[in-house]
């Protein structure tokens, strides 16, 4: 089985962030934590992936953007039952 690359946009004081953060690590899924509030470039990467998107999170499931936390969407992705 592959294993989907995960990423996703946060900033230290995002509820839905840390909401959405601790779902994937219930469901183990791994990912790669992007805090866009401390880099600039990853801030703009976020907006050109998204449309010009400013809010967080963003996850990113094999280069798709999900913009916020969207647990259906997000078990659609990666074929959670």
């Amino acid at each position: 089985m592959n294993v989907p690359k995960v990423i996703i946009f946060t900033t230290p004081t995002c509820t839905f962030c840390n909401a959405a953060k601790r779902y994937l690590r219930e469901k183990k899924i791994p990912f790669k934590e992007v805090d866009v509030s401390r880099d600039a470039a990853a801030f703009r990467d976020m907006q050109r992936r998204t449309g010009g998107n400013t809010g967080v999170p963003v996850i990113l499931i094999n280069n798709k953007p999900i913009i916020g936390f969207d647990r259906a969407q997000i078990d659609r992705m990666l074929n959670i039952k």
